[in-house]
């Protein structure tokens, strides 16, 4: 399989909004560097004429990779995610974070851009707050599973882990052997199984994909069940409520961070 690459000179503040928008575009990964933004979209998908609209303003390279050893490649870039002393992500070849409740060991593939510890943060910090205990758990587009892993380390009963990208599927099931988890199961689809309902459901994803979800989300949610999402920015919040408020959910709780957002609905 071919790729995409996109170089673009962009300073930090633009990386971020430049994730989130190359995301909504079904970007696989990124890169991040101080003056630069690596971006990688799967070649027979690239969406040139909408990506050339996001870019207009910034000066970019492209180019076509092959698939390569991408647990090398995030080996630069990736830093552990510590959120206080509740729980940390680091890669296997990273020391042990001590002082933290629970660690999660993730292989960071082309399912993890750096750029989105932000979002990555909030839902941890998010899932401090929730009772898993003997919960059925949904995390709909699971990237590299810390989220689902964290669920499993916090009691959930039992837990689901989709996504619709080859590279997290494969990913997440080297994650949850990896972090020796029993009670999730990954997924390969875009379609959320609905046989069962779940107690709380986790999102961490585009707005796009959100608010073009939202219904269904809703209606696999158990009496009273949790939806904790992310992957938005603070600009992004009327619309979500309003959506979210349509299909019966009440906004419970919110948290910012470095212009990010998650919000956490009741059904």
């Amino acid at each position: 399989m071919s790729y995409i690459q996109l170089s673009i000179e962009a300073g930090e503040s633009s990386q971020e909004v430049l994730i989130a928008q190359l995301s909504a575009l079904e970007a696989t990964g990124f890169e991040q560097t101080d003056t630069h933004l690596i971006a990688y979209f799967n070649e027979d998908a690239f969406p040139s004429y909408a990506v050339n609209e996001v870019l207009k303003k910034f000066v970019y390279h492209i180019q076509t990779v092959k698939e390569q050893n991408w647990n090398a490649l995030w080996e630069v870039s990736f830093q552990p995610v510590v959120v206080d002393q509740f729980c940390a992500i680091r890669a296997h070849f990273h020391q042990p974070v001590l002082g933290v409740q629970h660690e999660i060991i993730i292989t960071p593939k082309m399912s993890f851009g750096t750029g989105h510890h932000a979002t990555t943060y909030l839902m941890l910090h998010g899932m401090k707050s929730l009772d898993f205990k003997g919960k059925n758990v949904l995390d709909f587009g699971t990237g590299t599973g810390v989220l689902a892993i964290l669920a499993e380390k916090l009691g959930a009963a039992k837990i689901t882990a989709m996504d619709n990208d080859k590279w997290s599927f494969e990913n997440v099931q080297e994650n949850i052997q990896l972090n020796r988890c029993s009670k999730v199961k990954a997924l390969h689809t875009d379609q959320i199984p609905r046989k069962e309902l779940y107690d709380i459901i986790l999102a961490n994803i585009t707005k796009n994909v959100l608010l073009r979800y939202m219904g269904i989300l809703k209606s696999c949610l158990n009496s009273n069940g949790l939806l904790l999402l992310s992957g938005i920015f603070q600009e992004d919040k009327p619309a979500m409520v309003v959506v979210a408020q349509n299909w019966g959910m009440k906004l419970v709780a919110e948290e910012v961070r470095e212009n990010w957002l998650s919000l956490r609905f009741v059904s």
